[in-house]
């Protein structure tokens, strides 16, 4: 099973958005925390899904097109 967010949040006894603070890097944390989480993540295998967080909150910039019949 593929470890979530919340599971690295209760090994590391913070909550969720603690431990999206040290992936990110965003906003001051402790150098304990941020070990904590880093070792919780670790223990678990955790990795962020890059393909998830691009696709949460800004809607992509992308169209696509779809063409029949390219010989004409």
């Amino acid at each position: 099973m593929v470890a979530k967010l919340t599971d690295v949040a209760e090994l590391a006894g913070v909550s969720p958005t603690t431990v999206s603070r040290v992936i990110n890097n965003k906003g001051y944390l402790s150098e304990k925390t941020k070990q904590k989480v880093h070792e919780a993540m670790k223990t678990l295998g955790y990795k962020p899904n890059n393909l998830a967080r691009g696709l949460q909150g800004k809607s992509p910039q992308l169209i696509g097109l779809i063409f029949p019949n390219i010989s004409n």
